[in-house]
């Protein structure tokens, strides 16, 4: 909401009864701008249950940030959602396994994403998701690299590359030109599809042959074979740019390999 002059900014909340709560936002002496956000309980314990669920999972430590030193009542809310659903129903499973739920300032938890060797769940609030997730997937070469995997509250799982659609590069296959579209995220979308599924229906030969795909993708890359965004940045010697179709003929007969 734009304030084009002096006045004050209320927040006013009325119940099922007719009651109203005032709150005082801002006093506001001169033009600026409010900004509101709200959410609900019931789906910031979804968001944190899906994250000790996948904890779980996959066997790591999950560490949870935010700003509650700022935002004393929007991301301390998270905050304590998260530290009472962890004390009341996920602290044994975790100590059985051996992990850990840690709690830090998103910029603590920045500073120590970048001196480690990761292996560890983070968990997010969607806009520091959106922006730390971006820039680690740049880190490492490209956004093509970056694969996402949703998980509901109940239990359900969705693989997907995060990077959405290389629009330029599908316009030149359309005429017909070469591209080299790293597909990595893609694959890596498909086998924790595969791997997960075969975990579900008790097939260990598909989840085998997820892992193997993934063995030979990266074997791929470390061999030099690789699209032009990592190309254009890998420090390894012989570098082979390859088009997007070369790139797969490359993985597969990695992949022949390890059969």
């Amino acid at each position: 909401m734009k304030i084009d002059r002096p006045g004050k900014a209320e927040l006013v909340f009325t119940d099922a009864d007719g009651n109203e709560t005032r709150e005082l936002i801002h006093d506001f002496k001169a033009p600026g701008i409010i900004q509101g956000v709200h959410n609900l309980d019931a789906s910031i314990e979804g968001f944190a249950r899906s994250c000790f669920n996948f904890a779980l999972d996959t066997k790591q430590d999950l560490w949870f940030a935010s700003k509650d030193t700022i935002s004393k009542k929007y991301d301390h809310n998270f905050k304590d959602i998260f530290a009472d659903l962890y004390e009341k129903e996920y602290k044994a499973k975790f100590e059985a396994l051996g992990i850990t739920y840690f709690y830090t300032l998103i910029d603590d938890v920045v500073a120590r994403v970048i001196k480690s060797e990761g292996g560890f769940i983070w968990a997010c609030k969607n806009y520091d998701g959106d922006v730390m997730s971006d820039l680690l997937a740049t880190a490492f070469g490209s956004l093509g690299m970056m694969t996402s995997v949703l998980v509901s509250p109940d239990g359900k799982y969705e693989y997907e590359a995060a990077h959405g659609t290389v629009q330029r590069h599908y316009y030149k296959y359309l005429d017909g030109q070469p591209t080299s579209t790293n597909s990595v995220a893609t694959i890596f979308a498909w086998t924790g599809a595969l791997k997960k599924r075969g975990e579900l229906d008790g097939i260990a030969e598909l989840s085998a042959f997820a892992e193997k795909l993934e063995k030979a993708t990266i074997a791929t890359i470390e061999g030099g074979t690789m699209t032009g965004d990592l190309a254009l940045i890998s420090k390894l010697p012989n570098v082979n740019k390859v088009n997007t179709l070369e790139f797969i003929q490359a993985i597969r007969a990695e992949l022949e390999k390890l059969r």
